[in-house]
């Protein structure tokens, strides 16, 4: 085992150094806990008793256009999210039901892919295809998702699922050709469950909506505020029952 050396009171003292690397990890994880609790997308709201609500589950996509469809949404709902990127379609088996909590929901607009696409190493951390292997294959996605739209169809909420978003050429971890077996896997789990769906995707095509960068799957703040005006209009229709 490598030790540090350092001197204390005039005597030499030996700290192993897989206790300080612990240590150290232990901080940081905590710090970046601390850091994510603190994104306004992710603190609680108080809700208005005489307005639905609205739940949105999803990933960093839906986190980008969170603040936008609640200020979208002022007057018309309650609009709730998990305090966490939702990941992919393991992460929601195992924590759905913290998700929903024990509260009536009126709506719930929800995603998964974007993550289950991503091509990770033995750790699980985002790598190039060539290097990697995908979170989910296509067929464990459908699985997975089938379980979960099942799950959200007990709660007795209306639902809308929005597609996976686009994946330009060049991003981190994903591959462009990879995006419509996914979302092809997902339309199958939609329309059998006889589901709406938010063509996120057609709207971006349709407006050009660009991403933060060419080759990032994330949008600007600028662009989310545009998918959230387009959700919202979904999210009202739907909830007058039209």
């Amino acid at each position: 085992m490598i030790y540090f050396t350092h001197f204390l009171g005039g005597r030499r003292h030996l700290a192993p150094t897989l206790l300080i690397v612990a240590v150290l990890l232990a901080a940081l994880c905590a710090s970046a806990v601390a850091q994510q609790a603190r994104r306004p997308e992710f603190e609680p709201i108080t809700d208005d008793p005489d307005l639905p609500r609205v739940l949105v589950i999803g990933d960093s996509i839906s986190i980008g256009y969170t603040l936008p469809l609640r200020a979208a949404l002022k007057g018309v709902a309650n609009v709730h999210r998990p305090p966490e990127n939702c990941q992919h379609t393991w992460r929601g088996l195992v924590a759905i039901d913290d998700w929903l909590g024990d509260g009536k929901w009126d709506l719930i607009h929800f995603n998964w892919g974007l993550h289950d696409l991503k091509y990770v190493d033995s750790n699980g951390r985002r790598v190039l295809p060539s290097e990697g292997k995908q979170v989910s294959t296509v067929e464990e996605y459908e699985s997975n998702l089938t379980k979960l739209v099942e799950r959200l169809k007990r709660t007795g909420a209306k639902l809308i699922w929005r597609p996976t978003t686009p994946v330009p050429k060049g991003a981190s971890g994903r591959l462009p050709k990879d995006l419509p077996k996914f979302n092809r896997a997902a339309t199958r789990v939609i329309t059998r469950h006889d589901i709406e769906i938010d063509d996120m995707n057609a709207f971006i095509a349709a407006e050009r909506i660009p991403h933060v960068r060419p080759n990032d799957v994330h949008f600007s703040p600028e662009s989310s505020a545009r998918l959230a005006i387009n959700s919202a209009t979904m999210i009202r229709r739907a909830l007058r029952g039209q």
